[in-house]
């Protein structure tokens, strides 16, 4: 009880600090006509991001009801805390725990009409590469795959595994949706070329909004 009072606390806490730094920041947004269809259309989505990169886009997305993958760590615990204060629906669980259990859960949530977001490179790395897991929760719950990157004209870069971003104040933050894609099998080979492909989606879209920013 004294440890779940402790986590209550921190994220409480946590979040007002967020929120206070990032309604200092302005959001721009890049969406392409036919990501904009989905989200007309009421389609579920699987969005894919960096791990790095997970703050302001995160934070732009609060409010929507979107369901995402954490860690089962103690760091995922007060993680979780702040972003179901935003509106999120929290799945714990990773690659090397509780896998299995936190998949069957996002397929379900997604075929009640749940959009999800995954960080494909945590919860340990390697950075900005790209695992099969999530293509395979897209096949299978049937969602369109829509990459997402956020950039920042001033940041703070604290130097993990995942070069984690934080805007600075009155910073100008950049976020680009690219275009969705489908995964049309699951048998290793196809899920590896899919990866592949996503990863390669993705590492372009950051690089167009670092660009922007710089």
């Amino acid at each position: 009880m004294r440890e779940d009072w402790r986590y209550a606390l921190a994220g409480t806490a946590g979040r007002a600090a967020v929120d206070a730094l990032l309604a200092t920041v302005r959001y721009e947004l890049d969406e392409p006509p036919a990501y904009r269809a989905l989200l007309e259309s009421g389609q579920p989505i699987l969005y894919v991001l960096w791990h790095g990169r997970l703050l302001p886009l995160t934070h732009a997305n609060r409010g929507r009801g979107l369901v995402t993958l954490i860690s089962l760590s103690r760091d995922g615990e007060y993680i979780a805390r702040i972003v179901e204060g935003w509106d999120y629906t929290v799945v714990r669980g990773s690659t090397s725990r509780g896998g299995a259990k936190a998949l069957a859960r996002l397929v379900r949530l997604a075929r009640q009409g749940r959009s999800i977001a995954v960080t494909p490179d945590g919860p340990r790395g390697p950075r900005e590469r790209m695992k099969p897991g999530a293509l395979l929760l897209a096949r299978r719950a049937g969602l369109p795959v829509v990459p997402a990157a956020a950039a920042a004209t001033r940041a703070w870069w604290f130097e993990g595994w995942d070069r984690f971003l934080v805007p600075q104040p009155f910073s100008r933050v950049r976020i680009a949706y690219g275009e969705p894609m489908s995964i049309e099998g699951e048998d290793e080979a196809t899920l590896e070329q899919a990866s592949r492909e996503v990863e390669a989606r993705l590492a372009a879209l950051q690089a167009q909004v670092d660009r922007a920013v710089a």
